[in-house]
């Protein structure tokens, strides 16, 4: 009776330890606004990165990706004239399968502010 206890309490522990490992908490993207600021329009930037090397199952080598949020958070705010800091803030990742990896564009929109 405990072999077959232990055949399901196991797997189920392993199974709830590997998909705890998915869940994150949130990101702030964006710094909190000033009191007050005044809105000078939509606003988006991108940035992107490669994972690669090898078959699409073993893309392991990172070129680029560390920091892409912040990067297209600045293009963001550098494609208003004027602008401090985005509000609003939104983010979607595109990917586009190459040869021997991975290209992933982060693309954060928001409100630009002053």
């Amino acid at each position: 009776m405990n072999w077959i206890r232990c055949r399901t309490v196991v797997p189920l522990a392993a199974a709830c330890v590997v998909l705890g490992a998915c869940v994150s908490g949130f990101t702030m993207v964006a710094p909190a606004p000033p009191q007050q600021f005044s809105r000078l329009g939509p606003a988006t930037g991108t940035a992107c990165g490669s994972l690669g090397v090898l078959a699409t199952a073993y893309n392991f080598v990172p070129m680029g990706l560390d920091g892409r949020m912040e990067r297209a958070y600045q293009a963001a705010v550098a494609s208003v004239p004027g602008a401090t800091a985005l509000i609003d803030v939104t983010a979607q990742e595109d990917w586009t399968w190459w040869l021997i990896g991975t290209m992933r564009c982060l693309t954060i929109s928001g409100e630009a502010i002053k």
